[in-house]
């Protein structure tokens, strides 16, 4: 479980695909160091576990079903990657309760830039529809953020110029992919209602 507050970006040293999944060597800071083998890390919002670290990079492998539902399928070495341990009992929760399990991959659509913050727009499939609520939230490659202006299969996020310049998103361009998790309360709520409406 983690809470959507990205600790620090990494970047991709290695991306090497075998016959059934993908070795993914991410490079960080002594901050994000100190890593167990078996630990779930939040890498661009999808839950995996670290298999071998040192001071200064980590490896985590990637099944073909995580590549075939994430953006991962796009990655390549240099690119940059948002990165969260999992919470503890002792965490403090800044954004919201974010499971790592990507729901779908949407597309970004418009770029904003204004004085104090920055406008981005994103296409979503429209199945997401009645898990994507006005002013919910959502974690878009990690990050929890709040949505607006949700219709036509798409949402709109402003970002502060902090979580800017301390995330990935300012190496995102128009029709590149994002992860995204809807708001896991949302889900839940919205499934025990139209279970009491179609029993």
């Amino acid at each position: 479980m983690f809470s959507g507050i990205v600790e620090t970006v990494g970047i991709v040293s290695e991306f090497v695909h075998g016959e059934e999944s993908v070795a993914m060597i991410v490079e960080t800071d002594a901050n994000f160091s100190n890593l167990e083998n078996g630990e779930s890390i939040s890498v661009n919002g999808v839950c995996l576990t670290v298999v071998e670290s040192n001071d200064s990079k980590f490896r985590m492998d990637v099944g073909t079903e995580t590549l075939n539902k994430t953006s991962f399928k796009n990655v390549k070495p240099g690119d940059r990657l948002n990165l969260e341990r999992s919470l503890t009992f002792s965490s403090k929760i800044s954004g919201h309760f974010v499971s790592g399990h990507i729901d779908q991959v949407g597309q970004v659509t418009s770029i904003e830039k204004k004085p104090g913050e920055v406008l981005l727009k994103f296409s979503h499939p429209p199945f997401l529809d009645p898990y994507i609520m006005e002013k919910g939230s959502i974690a878009l490659d990690g990050i929890s953020l709040t949505v607006f202006n949700c219709k036509g299969n798409s949402f709109n996020v402003s970002i502060i110029p902090f979580t800017w310049n301390h995330t990935n998103l300012n190496t995102r361009k128009i029709g590149d992919l994002i992860n995204i998790e809807c708001d896991m309360i949302g889900k839940y709520v919205y499934k025990a209602c139209e279970n009491l409406i179609n029993p």
